[in-house]
């Protein structure tokens, strides 16, 4: 695994046990010899995370939108930046530049682009694995609606066990590297009924 895209916070959130994630994964990925690649700002959970990875020799590769760049919340210490026009393709660019994916606590963005990636996979556009850090169970409710959308029949169970989750980031980093992608994908039900 080469490379592995993160997405997280553009604030530190209210505990300290966050920023502390994010500190250590961006040193196991850089000790790995992993490339982060991630939303480039220099804020909240994201400088953390870049900043760690840098200063233990990683390389860190930012995609950014050009409208953020304007707004000065850009890492300017990083050895590879790209300016993208827009949200779209950004994220169409860390997809394509990453072989896995992993959320750190983060709001409204980092689910959507979390979910965006799992969706993408569901329907067989990727078969790359993709992983909650769960610090201080602040993806337990999440994935609890997931549970909740598998009993109700909109999410297979088959890919629901796409999502590897783990509160430790070497475990989860083990994990996304020995991941074997299911064979099935989305599915175009004939009949009504269960799975």
């Amino acid at each position: 695994m080469k490379r592995i895209a993160v997405f997280c916070g553009s604030n530190k959130g209210t505990r300290a046990a966050y920023a502390a994630a994010a500190e250590n994964l961006g040193s196991q990925l850089a000790k790995r010899g992993i490339e982060l690649v991630y939303g480039g700002g220099c804020v909240g959970l994201m400088g953390i995370l870049a900043d760690a990875a840098i200063k233990n020799g990683g390389h860190v590769i930012g995609v950014i939108p050009q409208s953020l760049v304007i707004r000065k919340v850009v890492h300017k210490k990083l050895p590879d930046l790209r300016v993208v026009k827009n949200m779209h393709e950004r994220k169409a660019l860390i997809a394509e530049l990453s072989d896995g994916f992993i959320a750190l606590p983060g709001g409204y963005g980092t689910c959507e682009e979390f979910c965006e990636v799992l969706a993408w996979s569901q329907l067989g556009y990727h078969q790359k694995p993709f992983g909650l850090l769960d610090v201080a169970g602040f993806y337990r409710p999440m994935l609890q609606f997931f549970d909740h959308a598998v009993d109700e029949g909109f999410i297979r169970p088959a890919h629901r066990e796409l999502i590897l989750v783990e509160e430790d980031a070497e475990k989860l980093l083990h994990r996304l590297e020995t991941f074997q992608p299911p064979a099935e994908v989305k599915w175009i039900r004939k009949t009504p009924g269960k799975f």
